[in-house]
């Protein structure tokens, strides 16, 4: 089976910097449909569903595999072996913002920056760390979406979504979540919710852009600082947004981050892979 057909990779324009868009839990690539076009003219990007969301081969669904970030990881490599070309950046969201992390630190120079949109290492709380939920919440959560999965979606999609000022996009996520195989999302979410990746984070030597929005229960602000605080290289952009998928409320917001970051942490002249 082919990288393009397993993730459903599609790459539009050229130029010196390839960015690599990663979408997050439930989701697929066409969430980026507001940001990614702005990267078009002039630089390279490249869109892809992870194995089991989207257009993806859910064929190609691995139990073993993907039990750990490291599955994902993987894949993210092999995709920029095949369609990165020059300087490599990596826009992840939530999830995928770490499963970037693990394939920088298991390939060291495949990814020259990193623009993290509400990462988190861990949402568990840990001593003086502060992920937003105890062990205890996830442990509901994962419950709740183990007997009711369509329920859950149709309850949480809404209130990771936010953005009250756009109701269709809950709606859109509330769909998105309950295309998604039920089997295949479970598993997901625990390898989400229960990785503890901030050792890979404190590994992590590349610049690192963390687009954090002021008002996300899934990813509170204290997790946005402790990455700026942990990455070697670590930048925090706060966005006025309320929810997790700033990308999709407050595109405008992302995208200048973005272009700042890029003119001021990324080498566009020189192919450092």
């Amino acid at each position: 089976m082919s990288v393009q057909a397993r993730n459903n990779v599609h790459v539009f324009g050229h130029g010196p910097i390839t960015l690599v868009f990663a979408h997050g839990f439930g989701c697929d690539q066409n969430m980026w449909r507001y940001v990614e076009p702005a990267f078009r003219e002039g630089w390279r990007t490249v869109l892809f569903d992870l194995v089991g969301c989207g257009n993806s081969d859910l064929g190609a669904y691995e139990i073993d595999k993907y039990a750990t970030m490291e599955g994902y990881a993987q894949d993210i490599i092999e995709i920029i072996d095949e369609f990165g070309e020059g300087t490599v950046v990596f826009v992840g969201h939530s999830v995928s913002a770490m499963a970037g992390v693990v394939a920088a630190n298991l390939r060291p120079g495949l990814i020259q920056a990193h623009v993290m949109i509400g990462p988190s290492p861990c949402y568990i709380n840990d001593g003086s760390y502060l992920g937003g939920f105890t062990r205890e919440d996830i442990d509901a959560l994962l419950e709740t979406l183990e007997s009711n999965y369509l329920g859950w979606s149709s309850a949480m999609a809404p209130a990771i979504m936010g953005a009250p000022e756009h109701p269709e996009h809950g709606i859109e996520l509330t769909n998105s979540f309950c295309n998604t195989d039920p089997e295949i999302a479970k598993r997901f979410a625990r390898v989400t919710f229960l990785s503890d990746l901030r050792d890979e984070v404190a590994r992590l030597s590349e610049p690192a852009l963390v687009i954090q929005s002021s008002d996300d229960f899934i990813a509170p602000m204290e997790v946005g600082e402790y990455l700026r605080d942990t990455l070697a290289q670590g930048h925090l952009a706060v966005v006025q947004n309320t929810g997790h998928c700033p990308h999709l409320s407050a595109p405008h917001a992302c995208i200048a981050a973005m272009n700042g970051f890029l003119q001021q942490h990324v080498d566009t002249r020189r192919d450092a892979r």
